[in-house]
C-alpha cells in the first residue's frame, strides 16, 4: 500500500487528499519518505492533504501517532513547519497541521518542494552567498556544526562500528584542513565570502580536535571490549603485523649500527605491538550490528509469512479477488522491506560491510521462519499422537482368547448358571 500511495503522491498534478486510515506507523513513514525524498516534477504549487485522525466515530481507524509520524518524517527530509503556509511557490518545502471542524478531521497539509522552485532558489542563493563549503545536511556538515554533546549522540547512532568511527576520524581531519585553509586566507588579508565566513564562525579547530579525540577513544574502547567484527579484527591484525615487520628491519639496523638508545625505543614499541597482537588474537569477533529498522522489518516479515504460504498453495490455478489482493500486499511488503533495509545504512559504511548486515538480517529471518514451521509441525504431530492415544489398544498374545470372545463365554456361562439355579429352586420347592 505504501508504494502505491507514494506513487500516487508523486504523480499528483493538482491538489489532492490522502486518507491514512488503517496504515501502520512503519507504512506511513515509508510512504512519506518515498513520496517526498526528492522534489516533485511540477511547475505550479499544489496542496497535498493527509488525513491523520477523526472524531469519535472514526478515531479507531487511525494510529494515535499518525500525525506525529508524518511531521517527523517530513522534518527529516528538510521540510519546515509553517502555520501561515499557503498554496504558493514561496511556501515550497513546508507543512502545517489543521483541524477541519466541519468534517471533524485532523489533517497535515504539505506544500512540496518542486524542481523548478528548488533550482531557482539554489541559483539565487549561489549568486548572493557563493557555493556552500559543505553540502547541507551531509554527514560532514552535521559533524562540523554539531555541539560536542550532539556529536557524541550522533557517533553512537550513526557510526556504531569501529570501521565507521575510523572513517569519521578521517572526515574530521578533512574538515580541520578546510578550517585551517580559511584561517590562512584571513591571515594573508584575503576577505572571506559569505558562506565561508558563516562556516568559519560556526566551526572552530578546538571543537573539531575534541570530536576527533573522543572518536579515537571510542574506537580504542570498542577494541578493548571486543566489540569488533571478524573483518575489522582481520584489518587490525594486518596493521599490527605490518608494523611488526617494519620494526624488525629497524631493530636490525639499530643493532648493526650499535645504537643502544634507538634499539631500546624500538624494542619497547615491539613489546607493545606484540601485546596488542595477543589481545586481538584473543578477541572473539562480534556479529555485524543489527539494522536500524530491524524491528519494523521483522514485523513485515511476520505479516508476509501467511501470504507466502497462500502464494504457494494457489500456484497454477485461478485466484479469487481476495487472494489477488493478498498476494499484491505481499509485493508491497517486499518493497517496504527493501526500503527499510536501504534506510538502515549508516554513515561512511562500505558496501561490503553493509551487505554483511543485510545478509545477517535475512539469515535471521530464515532461521525464525524455519523454527516456526518446526513448532507447527511438531504440534500437529503431537495432536495426531493424542488422537491415537484416546483409543484403547487391544493386545493379543499366543494362547489367549480375544476379549470379545471372553465376554461372550462369560455371558453364556452366566446364562447356564442362572438356569441351573432355577432348576434347584424348583427342586427345593417340591
Amino acid at each position: 500500500m505504501s508504494s502505491h500511495m507514494a506513487a500516487a503522491i508523486r504523480s499528483a498534478t493538482e491538489s489532492e487528499t490522502f486518507d491514512l486510515a488503517g496504515n501502520s506507523i512503519s507504512t506511513i513513514e515509508t510512504t512519506i519518505r518515498s513520496a517526498f525524498a526528492s522534489p516533485l516534477e511540477l511547475n505550479d504549487m499544489i496542496r497535498l492533504t493527509f488525513v491523520t485522525g477523526a472524531g469519535k466515530l472514526g478515531r479507531s481507524k487511525y494510529d494515535d501517532d499518525a500525525a506525529k509520524t508524518v511531521t517527523s518524517s517530513l522534518r527529516e527530509l528538510g521540510y519546515t513547519d509553517d502555520r501561515g503556509a499557503s498554496c504558493v511557490v514561496e511556501c515550497a518545502g513546508s507543512f502545517k497541521s489543521q483541524h477541519d471542524t466541519g468534517k471533524n478531521l485532523k489533517t497535515i497539509v504539505v506544500f512540496p518542494l518542486i524542481k523548478n522552485t528548488l533550482a531557482e532558489m539554489e541559483e539565487l542563493d549561489l549568486k548572493e552567498k557563493g557555493p556552500a563549503i559543505l553540502e547541507e545536511g551531509s554527514p560532514q556538515q552535521l559533524i562540523a556544526m554539531a555541539s560536542i554533546n550532539t556529536f557524541e549522540k550522533m557517533l553512537t547512532s550513526k557510526c556504531p562500528s569501529w570501521s565507521q568511527k575510523k572513517a569519521c576520524v578521517a572526515v574530521i581531519e578533512e574538515v580541520k584542513e578546510v578550517v585551517q585553509s580559511l584561517d590562512n586566507k584571513l591571515m594573508n588579508g584575503t576577505p572571506l565570502i559569505e558562506t565561508e565566513q558563516e562556516f568559519y564562525d560556526a566551526c572552530d579547530l578546538t571543537s573539531l580536535d575534541s570530536k576527533q579525540t573522543n572518536t579515537k577513544n571510542e574506537m580504542q574502547k570498542q577494541v578493548e571490549e571486543g566489540k569488533i567484527t571478524s573483518s575489522e579484527k582481520e584489518k587490525l591484525l594486518n596493521q599490527v603485523m605490518d608494523k611488526l615487520q617494519a620494526l624488525e628491519g629497524d631493530i636490525k639496523d639499530a643493532t648493526d649500527n650499535k645504537k643502544p638508545k634507538r634499539l631500546q625505543k624500538l624494542s619497547s614499541q615491539k613489546a607493545k605491538l606484540t601485546e596488542r597482537k595477543e589481545t586481538l588474537d584473543s578477541i572473539k569477533a562480534s556479529p555485524p550490528h543489527r539494522l536500524k529498522h530491524q524491528p519494523d522489518i521483522e514485523k513485515l516479515r511476520k505479516e508476509m509469512q501467511p501470504l507466502i504460504k497462500l502464494e504457494k498453495e494457489t500456484n497454477g490455478r485461478l485466484l479469487s479477488i481476495k487472494e489477488i489482493s493478498a498476494i499484491s500486499r505481499k509485493e508491497e511488503i517486499e518493497d517496504d522491506i527493501i526500503y527499510l533495509e536501504e534506510s538502515s545504512r549508516g554513515w561512511f559504511e562500505e558496501d561490503a560491510d553493509f551487505e554483511l548486515r543485510i545478509d545477517a538480517s535475512r539469515a535471521l529471518a530464515r532461521t525464525k521462519a524455519a523454527a516456526v514451521k518446526k513448532v507447527v509441525k511438531k504440534t500437529a504431530g503431537a495432536g495426531s499422537a493424542t488422537n491415537r492415544g484416546s483409543r484403547p489398544i487391544s493386545w493379543i498374545v499366543p494362547g489367549a482368547a480375544k476379549k470379545t470372545a471372553g465376554r461372550s463365554a462369560a455371558k453364556k456361562k452366566s446364562s447356564n448358571t442362572n438356569a441351573f439355579a432355577a432348576m434347584m429352586m424348583d427342586s427345593d420347592s417340591d
